[in-house]
């Protein structure tokens, strides 16, 4: 089996299969220390790669450019290393079913690709069970080689948080697993080259699956409770952030907050713990209540930007509405599983017309996934309302007095202020037609 002296050595190398989010801080990072392959299917991304150009804005180009990384296309360069990093996405298919078959297709390629004595360490979501009962076998498959004799497998969830430039990959622990104390020796110690916070020892590939959907379901439902409570406090005419203010000046209040839940974790990764429980025969009742909740709060929002329209005497059809923010969450160019998107879509049905506005996100992307044509904000103009959607850093410098240019002057102002950026106070003495959640 491969060694962690020759990996360290630079006698045999890394490969990181998948160069999204995760994969190419994963290959920057081992870069520094060790020879890395960084492979993916999508030819224009390792272009984009080789030539500097960075897709994620999770690091500045100039590191790009730097890297030692191998960047290629060319799944027989595979062959070249003993270390592989699998780091595809797995989301969910529209019917809320889990949908492996990104991870079931790099399974396939470095399958046809692996040498004896490897070993492979998925970091996509799966729920218990998938990395030995369904990925193993594909590679066995594929390579003609037996798992435990002439190649090893691990897992080790990833932890990468898209924005977030305080928790990065090397700051957050990183929970390694392996099939046997041998491989896990060997996973542990080629994650600690670029872990500074360290990594945490599970016994085995399972518990690893299991922490990964359930850290992210725990935030899902925690969230859903507090989205909940804001819809009661709106119907009891309460403000939510006055009460979640006031909560937590208690020393063991959690700090949660209302909003959109999406992006390619917490909004999906509940899904795949419900499936498996519901193979298994139980019906998750808590988790899926969650979930209907959290999925319902575009239609929520919609409802309430309907209902400050009317209070404004503003006619529903023909409506110009504006968004700002498209991404996920804000400071962060991920627009996987956005819920903008729903609330765009909710909009459209009452044939309210539509502008978004997103300073940080690709406007090639936004359009090729999802149709949707980005506007400049020199484009907001005589808008009956404007729904702050994502809370970017970057509209930190509009002033209340400074938007009203963007409306119709003819009508009392509306935003939709969903993450609570503007003081409420002061937006309804400026004469705003106010709501957050």
């Amino acid at each position: 089996m491969i060694s962690f002296r020759e990996i360290i050595n630079r006698e045999e190398k890394v490969s990181i299969i998948g160069l999204g989010y995760v994969g190419i801080s994963l290959a920057v990072s081992f870069a520094q220390k060790v020879d890395v392959i960084g492979f993916d299917i999508d030819v224009n991304k390792i272009n984009n790669y080789k030539n500097g150009i960075g897709l994620t804005k999770e690091f500045d180009d100039d590191v790009l450019r730097n890297t030692t990384v191998f960047f290629t296309s060319d799944e027989n360069k595979l062959r070249d290393a003993k270390f592989h990093i699998i780091a595809v996405p797995t989301p969910i298919y529209p019917n809320k079913l889990p949908n492996l078959q990104y991870v079931i297709e790099a399974s396939k390629t470095l399958g046809r690709n692996l040498s004896k004595d490897s070993i492979v360490v998925y970091e996509s979501t799966v729920y218990p069970g998938v990395t030995q009962e369904i990925c193993v076998p594909i590679l066995e498959k594929e390579s003609g080689l037996k798992c435990g004799s002439d190649f090893k497998v691990g897992y080790s969830p990833e932890r990468i948080n898209p924005g977030d430039h305080i928790h990065k990959l090397e700051n957050i622990v990183k929970i390694v697993s392996g099939m046997d104390s041998e491989t896990l020796d060997i996973i542990d110690k080629v994650y600690n080259l670029i872990i500074k916070a360290g990594t945490y020892r599970v016994e085995n590939i399972r518990i690893a699956e299991a922490a990964k959907v359930i850290e992210n379901t725990q935030r899902d439902i925690n969230i859903a409770l507090i989205n909940e409570i804001c819809i009661i406090l709106h119907k009891l005419d309460i403000d939510t952030k006055s009460v979640l203010e006031a909560i937590s000046t208690k020393w063991n209040s959690l700090n949660f907050t209302p909003g959109l839940v999406g992006g390619h974790c917490i909004g999906v990764d509940t899904y795949f713990l419900t499936y498996i429980a519901k193979e298994l025969g139980y019906s998750p009742n808590l988790i899926l209540s969650g979930r209907k909740v959290n999925d319902y709060m575009s239609q929520y929002v919609v409802e309430n930007t309907i209902e400050k329209l009317m209070e404004s005497n503003k006619s529903i059809k023909g409506a110009n509405v504006a968004i700002l923010g498209f991404s996920f969450k804000e400071n962060c160019s991920d627009i996987r599983n956005t819920k903008v998107m729903d609330i765009i879509n909710e909009l459209k049905k009452y044939n309210i017309n539509v502008k978004v506005v997103d300073p940080i996100v690709n406007p090639d992307e936004v359009i090729n996934k999802y149709g949707i044509k980005l506007s400049n904000e020199k484009e907001i103009c005589n808008v009956d309302a404007i729904i702050f959607a994502v809370a970017h850093e970057d509209f930190s410098k509009y002033s209340l007095n400074n938007i009203k240019s963007m409306y119709n002057p003819d009508k009392k102002p509306i935003i939709i202020d969903i993450k609570g950026i503007f003081d409420k106070n002061q937006a309804e003495l400026l004469g705003y037609n106010y709501w957050r959640l």
